[in-house]
């Protein structure tokens, strides 16, 4: 597993980690990122009980076995996977359970509407207040926050605005990717309005949150950025290389 972060964080802080997964080249190093959300559990002398949300890949079978190919059987670790489709696979209090959870990338919309259909944001929003460590990727970043970008909707870049709201800024996913122009839309959005200033990631970076406030940015990649960004313009964020 990774290290823990560069400075101390209490054991009751509520934590998110909100990532761009490395989506071109050796995506092997999103595994990276996924171990570090998992050292961020202030857990000692036991596993690691670490859950993983594929909502917003619709269950998709091969995700699930991604997930238990790759940690089923790591030391240290008591993993399992929450499923809605066709129904629950546990009641939703498993999560409050957990040390760390995981949300894995897909459709934000879809995942909205079925964690309220099912009740497993509020569920969530009491495992944030217990200390469990909200962690994911691209979708998985976008819920934590007021909105973000989004191909959810149509074959178009859309702002979308009803994700659960805990950080109040807008997240801005996948920042660096030439063929789909999130980047160029994001500051569209917040320029005009439609979103409200927020935090833009390149693959490869995530971003620690303790108790809402932004605790540090970290990559896997040496040259990846994070943005800060507002309808005046944007500020860079330079993340600690982990």
């Amino acid at each position: 597993m990774s290290a823990p972060g560069s400075s101390a964080v209490a054991p009751a802080a509520r934590q998110l980690f909100a990532v761009s997964g490395v989506l071109t080249g050796d995506r092997s190093r999103t595994r990276r990122l996924i171990e570090y959300a998992v050292s961020l559990a202030p857990v000692s002398g036991r596993p690691v009980r670490f859950c993983f949300l594929p909502t917003a890949e619709g269950d998709h079978p091969a995700a699930v076995q991604w997930f238990l190919d790759a940690f089923g059987n790591e030391p240290g670790l008591e993993a399992s996977v929450f499923t809605v489709f066709p129904r629950p696979s546990a009641p939703p209090e498993h999560l409050l359970t957990q040390d760390v959870i995981w949300v894995g990338g897909g459709s934000v919309v879809n995942l909205m509407a079925l964690w309220r259909a099912h009740g497993i944001d509020a569920v969530l929003r009491e495992c944030r207040q217990r200390g469990v460590v909200l962690a994911g990727q691209s979708a998985g970043s976008l819920c934590w926050h007021a909105g973000g970008v989004t191909d959810s909707v149509t074959d178009q870049l859309d702002a979308y605005d009803n994700c659960l709201g805990w950080l109040p800024w807008s997240n801005g996913v996948h920042d660096d990717l030439a063929d789909q122009p999130r980047r160029t839309a994001y500051r569209k959005f917040v320029a005009e309005g439609t979103l409200p200033p927020g935090y833009a990631t390149e693959d490869g970076v995530g971003l620690h949150y303790v108790d809402g406030e932004l605790h540090e940015a970290v990559s896997v990649l040496p040259d990846a950025r994070a943005w800060y960004v507002t309808a005046d313009g944007e500020r860079e964020i330079v993340p600690r290389l982990i």
